[in-house]
């Protein structure tokens, strides 16, 4: 069934650090509870898309950005709540970050802040993020013990279950196994396939195979311009419509 409900519109991106330009004139659409894998080399641009999206760009010094985004069909430069877009896009980095505090409270962390108060509110909110975040049968006896203690892969479920934890709309994930053993890196992408029904995913990558497996569309970017975008079946074909992308998924440049 072919999308047409767009739930981020992007157009005419350019971002700029300094004198360095890092995305130029980039423009595309992400479908609502679509999986949208961006690929491309290193310094392409991709973790910058991710930043204008949630407006993390704007702590980045001397970042200047151009163009419109628009989220919902609002333009998230004119959105005075910043916080309220962050919380509806969640972000997973590609380092697990964990908050200095327990397994529960990292989990628990935001919808406090949203001014839930009442403890069986937020043990059913946490119960519920780990278990999408494939991590409760793990934790669910010791949720009493910092978020720091748990092995790497453990953090990044953790980090997962802690962007879930506002309930986002958008979940962005930036190199999320990049830190991360195989098997656990197949654990989360089950993960992603579960909660693809629910929300919009742009899942940033260097592992093509990856955007491979998970992705409905793919956007490959290349020296901060978009080269080209398509069905995840075009762009593995034998004739996606730019040679560059065809060498790239092929492993002749990376």
């Amino acid at each position: 069934m072919v999308k047409t409900d767009v739930m981020i519109e992007i157009k005419d991106l350019h971002v700029r650090y300094g004198r360095r330009e890092v995305l130029r004139g980039v423009t595309l659409d992400v479908y609502r509870n679509e999986v949208l894998g961006i690929i491309g080399p290193s310094q392409s641009g991709k973790t910058t898309l991710l930043k204008v999206i949630n407006r993390t760009i704007d702590s980045v010094p001397g970042a200047v950005v151009s163009g419109t985004v628009k989220v919902d069909g609002e333009d998230i430069r004119q959105i005075k709540d910043v916080y309220a877009l962050r919380r509806k896009i969640g972000m997973v980095a590609p380092l697990p970050v964990g908050l200095p505090m327990t397994i529960f409270d990292n989990v628990a962390f935001a919808p406090r802040m949203a001014g839930i108060r009442d403890r069986r509110q937020l043990e059913k909110r946490v119960e519920s993020c780990l278990r999408q975040a494939a991590l409760w049968d793990e934790v669910k006896d010791r949720l009493d013990t910092l978020g720091t203690k748990l092995s790497g892969g453990q953090q990044q479920r953790l980090t997962i279950a802690r962007a879930l934890s506002h309930d986002p709309e958008i979940l962005c994930l930036d190199e999320f196994s990049i830190a991360i053993d195989p098997v656990t890196t197949m654990r989360i992408e089950d993960v992603l396939k579960e909660l693809r029904s629910r929300m919009t995913i742009i899942l940033v990558t260097n592992l093509v195979q990856q955007a491979r497996r998970l992705a409905d569309r793919i956007a490959f970017l290349f020296n901060g311009q978009l080269e080209e975008i398509g069905s995840t079946e075009v762009i593995f074909s034998d004739s996606p419509r730019s040679r560059k992308t065809y060498e790239y998924v092929n492993g002749v440049f990376g």
